[in-house]
């Protein structure tokens, strides 16, 4: 299947297909460390939030939301305030088909186009698919977290990877 999709800012009438796509990874699998699945009322919130200050994107084929990408606040102390966490999430019928990487590419430009300096990803191990995504669109290992989160009665591990957006902070930017 070919990544082909209209990548468009998001919308609050997206937050019912992203709860969607975001459900099964939280109550199938170690992707998401949340326990319960967010509402869709708890979607817009999270999509008002951030979409305030982060760009939001969502991956449509054939006018139906087949996946969605967002940037947010690495850290809450100021001088963290070039620095963002990024996700992405794919519906299961359009894994592996490369939209995953599509919907990166174009977040990751938003954000450099923004000044954004660094991009954060976590990522729960194992997982190879998720690893090769991240490696493919220029992000780095930069460390794990040990028996950081704790789901399905076990501990996991979260490897950190980064990628750097623009150059150095020009003088006075801090």
């Amino acid at each position: 299947m070919s990544s082909s999709a209209a990548i468009r800012p998001v919308r609050m009438a997206d937050a019912g297909a992203i709860q969607a796509i975001y459900a099964p990874p939280v109550e199938n699998t170690t992707i998401s460390f949340e326990t319960t699945i967010p509402s869709v009322a708890e979607m817009e919130s999270r999509i008002r939030a951030h979409q305030e200050t982060y760009p939001y994107l969502v991956a449509e084929r054939q006018g139906v939301v087949v996946g969605y990408a967002y940037a947010g606040s690495h850290r809450t102390r100021e001088a963290y305030r070039h620095s963002v966490d990024v996700s992405v999430y794919v519906a299961g019928t359009a894994r592996g088909s490369g939209l995953g990487k599509a919907l990166y590419q174009a977040l990751l430009g938003k954000l450099a186009q923004a000044n954004f300096h660094a991009a954060f990803a976590g990522i729960a191990l194992p997982n190879p698919a998720s690893e090769a995504l991240h490696r493919s669109v220029g992000f780095e290992p930069v460390g794990i977290y040990r028996e950081v989160g704790f789901k399905f009665g076990t501990w996991h591990d979260v490897r950190w990877w980064q990628r750097l957006l623009t150059g150095p902070v020009a003088p006075g930017r801090d």
